[in-house]
């Protein structure tokens, strides 16, 4: 979707027949949600989600029905001010639908279910693959290769490039079933609920029939998935929602691997890894989905950059140096959300301890919003970074290049729009200078980079803000360069004597063209 916006032809393989039918993520987080908006899907993954305000919760009990479940909602309101959305709950079954749609719209875009590449090579200027579908083997070349092919996918293992991380911390199965949980009143509904008799997890699939236990077993203990029959699934279902004779309609079982991951390399040449293939997160915490939709919004218009000669291939190179360190810090806090889990479990914490540090961690807007990169695709002002208490929980806005755009609603020409709705997929300038904001044009032209220049006047104009230019650190007569993700490449808090030598030698330098 993202290559097909910066006019770049893409093949894509999967080798199922179709869409995920295990709902294996479902959180969506602010920053995914930004992503989504500028893609123009945003209502409807929202239409297709659960109610936050029913869903966005954590729970901890016996069971469903025992007397000492415990529920603590998310404090909605913390999320709002930084963001023209917001997080949100879909499950990836139905949001998958969504995407597939879109991709497949794409004016450059050959999306291809059931085939599998089953050889890959480096070749001069390229790489070739061998896809097989229906039978027949079909080569294919291509400038470059991106491996989304999840963590037992093979292609990182091909590469040599190797994982870091702690052994496997549990073999688990999840529990797909179909029941009418009406009966439980609204201080019972959470999104997931840890439960302890026995020890297990049960989470919200839609807000209709569909839900999920997710138990585990001990393979040095003579466990196996082979274990879980249609018997034990719907004993494990009762005993989780705690009435004995509940009608249910086992949809499915999965048996998976939690763990907690990071390849030491995002790339190899001409093959880059993204998602799963490059890091593995824990289930807690629901990053490890929207870590890697934004492995693909960073690396999308890089590729798209060097494709259309617009950038050097150094460029390429600062998507490892950018996306490893927050693959790094997101699969530690994962783990960290993990612990709990464990503790709780194992009873070293109460439930009214364990809820309150699972709910308490449910507000992780300093971990998705809050992160910065460093690169040679970023250059520094000598700012210091934000340093709040908790990096976690607490996002502090900042223009600072390297961090993403902050949001601010400016007065437009039909109402209120977000800064962020000015972005991409092209480099944005953002002054409140009509001397920087003429300097776009030959900047753009002679590096060969499409951008476009947007005005934010204190009042007057077509946007208008009397705090936007305060809140980016650049006052009346400064600009900010914004990158096609949405993160600051470049900030200039004064005037220049040379607006168009300044902002063409800054983009040459983003772009590795110097």
């Amino acid at each position: 979707m993202e290559l097909s916006r910066h006019g770049i032809s893409t093949l894509l393989v999967e080798k199922h027949a179709g869409t995920a039918i295990f709902p294996k993520a479902r959180l969506i987080t602010t920053r995914t949600m930004e992503i989504l908006r500028s893609w123009g899907i945003q209502d409807e993954v929202e239409s297709a989600g659960m109610p936050r305000e029913e869903f966005l919760a954590v729970g901890v009990g016996s069971s469903l029905t025992a007397d000492d479940f415990v529920r603590s909602a998310a404090a909605l309101h913390r999320d709002a001010p930084h963001s023209p959305t917001y997080t949100f709950l879909c499950s990836q079954d139905l949001l998958e639908v969504i995407l597939r749609r879109r991709a497949e719209a794409g004016p450059a875009a050959d999306v291809r279910f059931g085939a599998t590449m089953t050889a890959m090579r480096e070749v001069a200027g390229g790489v070739e693959a061998v896809v097989s579908a229906e039978g027949r083997e079909v080569l294919v070349r291509c400038r470059y290769l991106v491996a989304a092919d999840g963590s037992r996918g093979g292609v990182r293992e091909r590469l040599g490039i190797k994982v870091e991380g702690p052994p496997v911390l549990g073999h688990m199965i999840s529990i797909m079933f179909e029941a009418d949980l009406g009966f439980l009143p609204p201080e019972r509904r959470a999104a997931l609920s840890f439960l302890r008799d026995p020890p297990c997890a049960v989470e919200a699939v839609d807000h209709g029939r569909r839900w999920m236990v997710q138990t585990g077993y001990e393979p040095e203990e003579g466990g196996s998935p082979a274990d879980f029959t249609e018997e034990a699934c719907l004993a494990a279902v009762r005993a989780a929602v705690g009435v004995p004779d509940l009608p249910i309609r086992i949809l499915g079982v999965l048996p998976w691997l939690q763990q907690a991951k990071v390849a030491d390399g995002f790339q190899s040449g001409r093959v880059f890894l993204a998602g799963d293939a490059a890091h593995v997160a824990t289930p807690q915490g629901g990053f490890g989905m929207n870590c890697g939709i934004q492995d693909a919004h960073n690396l999308a218009w890089k590729l798209a950059a060097v494709l259309r000669d617009a950038a050097g291939p150094a460029l390429l190179d600062t998507y490892t140096a950018e996306r490893r360190p927050i693959a790094v810090r997101t699969v530690d806090e994962s783990l960290n959300n993990a612990l709990i889990t464990f503790r709780m479990m194992e009873g070293r914490l109460s439930m009214r301890e364990a809820v309150d540090q699972q709910a308490g961690r449910r507000s992780c807007e300093g971990l998705v919003l809050g992160f910065g990169y460093e690169s040679a695709a970023v250059i520094p002002d000598g700012t210091p970074a934000p340093a709040p208490g908790d990096p976690y929980r607490v996002y502090v806005p900042s223009a600072r290049p390297g961090h993403r755009a902050p949001h601010v609603w400016l007065a437009g020409p039909d109402g209120p729009v977000s800064t962020l709705d000015l972005l991409g997929p092209r480099f944005t300038l953002m002054t409140a200078s009509p001397a920087w904001a003429r300097a776009a044009l030959p900047a753009a032209h002679r590096t060969g980079c499409d951008l476009t220049a947007v005005e934010i006047l204190p009042d007057g104009g077509t946007y208008t803000s009397p705090t936007w230019a305060v809140e980016y650190g650049v006052g009346a007569a400064g600009a900010v360069l914004v990158r096609p993700d949405g993160h600051v490449a470049w900030r200039a808090p004064l005037p220049s004597t040379t607006p168009e030598h300044d902002l063409t030698t800054a983009l040459a330098t983003v772009l590795a063209t110097r």
